[in-house]
């Protein structure tokens, strides 16, 4: 692999987990939002990734035929989703979104779903960062040898 491509698959993973955890951010900052501009409480959003080639179509077309060596991926967000479960309901008769029988529709943000969601992503942008700071401590290393 070229160093190159390399730091092309880092930057873009480095890229998406930012985005993912910009995402993240909003749902928690959010997470007691029972009113939103659109009506109704904050509903939570999701990523989707979608794999991201850097090869050229003739040079897949002929990796496949020949079964030459595939190049990696990289990787990117192709979406963002908003979370089809439903809001949560809880009594609070003196809050001043309640309904008529005292029940506010809350966000279907949870928490400790989101925090999990958070210290996995910035794990797997440190791993990004490791791959990143060994692609270059090897680069260096071959032109240290090439003097």
């Amino acid at each position: 692999m070229n160093v190159d491509r390399l730091f092309a698959v880092v930057g873009s993973a480095l890229d998406a987990q930012r985005q993912r955890l910009n995402i993240i951010a909003g749902n928690l900052a959010n997470a007691q939002s029972t009113r939103t501009p659109n009506g109704g409480p904050y509903v939570r959003r999701d990523v989707v990734f979608q794999s991201v080639s850097y090869t050229s179509p003739f040079q897949q077309v002929f990796s496949a035929a020949f079964g030459g060596p595939t190049d990696p991926n990289g990787v990117r967000i192709s979406r963002v989703i908003s979370d089809p479960r439903p809001p949560r309901r809880i009594y609070d008769p003196h809050h001043p979104d309640a309904d008529k029988r005292g029940f506010v529709a809350m966000p279907n943000v949870n928490v400790i779903e989101e925090m999990t969601n958070l210290l996995t992503t910035s794990r797997s942008y440190e791993a990004n960062l490791a791959v990143l700071d060994t692609g270059k401590a090897m680069a260096l290393r071959v032109l240290d040898l090439a003097r």
